[in-house]
């Protein structure tokens, strides 16, 4: 119960350092322009700390499930692997951007291979958690 409520406040952290880092980063190299720099911020915070923070109320101390702990673990790796290529993508498009098409086919594609593991995880998520919560109460 612990780790997702420390989770959540790491993942606030660097939804704030994210959101600074685009404003800063941007303004520094005289940069204007879209950039998915800009979409670290709200992903951070709302699929990081809005959903550990949900899972923190919703769980309390039923997370023994080994299949929902496997899960949450993919949910973790596919939402940074997603960030990952957001930030490399973004800074480089700020920087070089002629670089830019000629990475764009490597970088769409881990992007999109972290959007389906959070997608899958997501999905997963719900489906365990459902069974967690009802058997409770039944049990109750």
């Amino acid at each position: 119960m612990k780790k997702y409520f420390n989770l959540a406040f790491l993942y606030l952290i660097l939804a704030l350092v994210g959101g600074v880092f685009y404003r800063e980063f941007t303004k520094f190299n005289n940069y204007v322009g879209d950039t998915t720099l800009s979409i670290v911020h709200v992903h951070y915070f709302v699929l990081g700390f809005i959903m550990n923070i949900l899972l923190f109320i919703l769980t309390k101390d039923k997370f023994e499930d080994k299949k929902l702990k496997i899960t949450y673990i993919l949910y973790n790796i596919g939402l940074n692997l997603t960030i990952l290529m957001f930030i490399v993508k973004g800074i480089i498009s700020v920087v070089d951007s002629s670089l830019i098409q000629s990475l764009e086919g490597i970088l769409a594609g881990l992007a999109g291979i972290g959007h389906i593991i959070l997608g899958v995880s997501i999905l997963l998520l719900l489906v365990f958690l459902r069974k967690i919560i009802f058997r409770t109460k039944e049990e109750a």
